[in-house]
This record gives structure tokens, sequence and C-alpha cells, in this order.
């Protein structure tokens, strides 16, 4: 059971639904950096988590401004000037939406990672 995977389908399967909210079970830590990421890059609005005494629970609530969003499997390794063949393969075009990068500076955006100059592991893709 991969989590991640889980919760970003689950998200995308509720944005076409064109529901408000949504509720992500099970949650992990993971999944909890890859949610920050997609609110501080605006496509969710504010996340909680819900203790239900098992693995918890993520309550989303959606803005209605995800086209599409899912995990990258494998989690490729990518180096710092490697981003942009990433993006042509994930994204529709340049600089639009964001890919998730999980690096050594902990789970960051692409751009941020070009930024401070720095390779990882890619998670997942939001545009």
């Amino acid at each position: 059971m991969d989590t991640l995977t889980n919760g970003l389908i689950t998200i995308i399967n509720n944005e076409m639904r064109n529901k408000r909210e949504c509720i992500i079970s099970p949650a992990s830590k993971l999944l909890g950096r890859v949610l920050r990421i997609m609110q501080l890059n605006g496509y969710i609005g504010e996340f909680e988590f819900i203790d239900d005494g098992r693995a918890g629970k993520f309550k989303v609530q959606l803005l209605g401004r995800i086209n599409k969003c899912g995990p990258i499997k494998p989690r490729f390794p990518v180096s710092v000037g490697e981003f942009e063949n990433w993006e042509k393969k994930f994204l529709p075009s340049r600089d639009v939406g964001i890919m998730v990068v999980s690096t050594s500076k902990g789970v960051i955006a692409h751009r941020d990672a070009e930024a401070k100059n720095i390779g990882g592991r890619l998670l997942a893709f939001v545009y």
C-alpha cells in the first residue's frame, strides 16, 4: 500500500467531481510534506491531520485548481541539470505545474531545488 499514490488519486478523483474537501486515509509524513508543497504553490487550501487511533487521516480543502496530479513511479533520481528533461515528460509545458522532489534539504518543489542547486528523487507532479 502506497499512501502517497492513494492520497494523490483521492485528491484528483474529488477534484473531478467538483468536491470542496476530501478525506485521505491512511496518512503518512511523506504525504503531509507533499500536501504542504501543494499548499504553498496554491493548488490546495488548508489541510489538517485527524488522529483516529490508527494511521490517521488528512482532511484537505480543495480549491478546484488541479487539472492532474499523480505519483512518479519509480522514484527516479534526478540531478540539477536534468530537471528540464523530466519537466517535458510529466508537465504539459514550461512554467506550468510543479514536480515534488525529495532532497537532502527536505521535500521541495523542483523550482526550489534548481534554485538551491541540489538534486534528489522525484516523488509527484501537479498541474
